[in-house]
């Protein structure tokens, strides 16, 4: 993954206090790139996959539109995931002290980011 994509995970942490970790992965659960120091990349891309397909599928069956971002709350601290193009998610962990209106503002800028750079590299790809 492109440099500048993990160099805007690694800034999230410092705009956001209590953010502990960053994961970008595919809708499919492939990871792309991450910042975390605690869970298995792999093992949390796939579950976020899961989760994902829950909440988008959650979201049209009541009428909410396309699936946007998910917050889970654990005693511990909070993992909330964002969609960020069509088919990449940001994945945060942060303790239990996060501000989450900053943790949604921030990632939600940083999303906007990382998708400009994740989707060139798609089409890039995808072209011959």
């Amino acid at each position: 993954m492109l440099p500048e994509v993990l160099a805007e995970l690694q800034a999230l942490r410092g705009r956001v206090p209590y953010l502990t970790g960053s994961l970008l992965a595919t809708t499919d659960g492939l990871v792309l790139t991450h910042d975390v120091d605690g869970p298995e990349p792999e093992a949390v891309a796939a579950l976020t996959a899961a989760a994902l397909g829950v909440g988008a599928r959650l979201a049209e069956a009541t009428g909410q539109g396309a699936f946007q971002e998910l917050l889970t709350r654990g005693e511990h601290g909070y993992i909330a995931t964002y969609a960020v193009g069509a088919s990449v998610v940001l994945t945060l962990f942060a303790g239990p002290d996060a501000n989450v209106g900053l943790l949604h503002f921030e990632a939600r800028r940083a999303g906007s980011r990382i998708a400009e750079h994740t989707e060139a590299v798609l089409r890039r790809q995808i072209q011959p």
